[in-house]
């Protein structure tokens, strides 16, 4: 037997330790892939996930600490890190790459936080928010080696109580709750950044469906989304409780959508900028048959966007728009009417009168309602509190449908039917 059988090459021969816990890793994973999670008690479920989570954690404390010490890797391949290798033999984006081995070389400067991700503690997310806000501290001219030590040891400490993102918020401020007078400088420092940062990051994009709806997505600053949800979330909770006490199971999140059209529709427009002398205005543009025909359509706006007639006429209703009523030939037969709107004090009155929406079997308090006109603009109705009523969005919606009807009851009351 020749000499060569009894070397022992470092990663291949089946004493390794490497070897031997990687196989047998590898194969107790193999083994929990085989099962079926569907038939698994909740309680087992929700232990795997939580284990799971922890070595995970583990899993990247030790990649983490094999890239900290790579450095061979990059020599041997000629890349300026491992990450040319990764790229290369991993199929691994250099971006992502690269962040990995920076996060693996902060991690190799802060030994509470590797041994947070080696304890399965301090997720790998996590590592790297604790990880900025130290480097952070170490640029800091006020801070000492001391600060640092304990802004890291609450930083992990925190980890094991909050999301990645919560444990952000508290990293960029963690001076001022290690020493609060002394750090109160840097804190309005830091406040004010992450203040003209949130300006910097606000946008507001729309984009139409085709569907007769509109998706939002906006981003705003912290301040103006906390006041956004607290508006919405008192429009929508006495929705929600009529809703439920009548046995309907609404989705919240559809009582908050709901919510957030009543903040535009019933928006100040006073408040708005003035544009050569006329506060912002949308214009419904339709003919009188349009207007007085169930399925007729309308121009919304000055772009040709139409909306059904029914929708025209509910809109109509509010004091923020003017609709513009063309003759056959297209001759302008009416341009607003002003005294037809009601006006704010006009709203207050119907309030202390109908207390709420006046549509049957309806509780939506006064707050959350619109003047209607019984007799319809289109064939002559005034605006005065003998003509109108209070109807919540919903119940408005649906009298100017064309498919409902309605008649007024002797009380006063609005019944709504389906059309048969």
């Amino acid at each position: 037997m020749s000499v060569e059988n009894h070397v022992v090459r470092w990663g291949t021969n089946p004493g390794d330790p490497i070897e031997v816990a990687l196989a047998a890793i590898e194969t107790a994973i193999g083994e929990l892939l085989a099962m079926d999670p569907t038939y698994w008690r909740t309680g087992r479920k929700k232990d795997l996930l939580a284990r799971l989570e922890k070595l995970q954690a583990q899993q990247a404390a030790l990649k983490l600490r094999v890239l900290a010490s790579a450095g061979d890797i990059a020599e041997e391949t000629g890349a300026k890190d491992a990450s040319g290798w990764m790229r290369t033999e991993l199929l691994v984006d250099k971006k992502v790459g690269r962040a990995e081995v920076k996060l693996a070389n902060a991690v190799s400067r802060y030994e509470q936080v590797a041994a947070g991700l080696a304890a399965g503690e301090v997720s790998q997310d996590k590592a790297w928010v604790i990880t900025k806000a130290l480097d952070a501290i170490q640029t800091d001219p006020a801070a000492t080696a001391e600060d640092l030590a304990l802004a890291e040891k609450l930083l992990v400490d925190y980890a094991t109580r909050l999301t990645a993102n919560e444990l952000r918020i508290i990293g960029r401020r963690i001076l001022a709750e290690i020493d609060p007078v002394r750090f109160e400088e840097a804190e309005a420092k830091a406040l004010l950044k992450e203040e003209e940062r949130a300006q910097r990051r606000t946008f507001f994009h729309s984009q139409t469906n085709g569907d007769g709806t509109v998706d939002i997505q906006a981003r705003v600053p912290y301040a103006v989304g906390v006041r956004l949800r607290t508006f919405l979330d008192s429009l929508a909770q006495p929705r929600k409780w009529s809703a439920e006490d009548k046995g309907k199971k609404i989705p919240y999140d559809r009582l908050l959508g709901q919510a957030f059209v009543r903040v535009i529709e019933t928006y100040d427009v006073d408040q708005l900028p003035r544009h050569g002398g006329h506060g912002t205005t949308v214009f419904i543009t339709m003919t009188v048959d349009q207007l007085r025909t169930d399925l007729g359509t309308a121009s919304l706006g000055f772009d040709g966007d139409t909306i059904t007639a029914a929708e025209a006429r509910r809109m109509a209703c509010n004091a923020d728009l003017i609709p513009t009523v063309l003759g056959t030939d297209s001759e302008l037969l009416d341009f607003g009417r002003s005294t037809r709107l009601a006006h704010p004090i006009q709203h207050r009155a119907l309030r202390l009168r109908d207390k709420g929406c006046q549509a049957e079997d309806c509780d939506a308090p006064a707050a959350w309602t619109e003047a209607h006109h019984l007799k319809p603009w289109a064939e002559g109705g005034s605006t005065n509190l003998n003509d109108m009523v209070l109807l919540c969005p919903a119940d408005h919606r649906r009298i100017h449908s064309p498919d409902y009807t309605y008649e007024r009851l002797p009380d006063g009351r609005i019944r709504l039917a389906r059309r048969i």
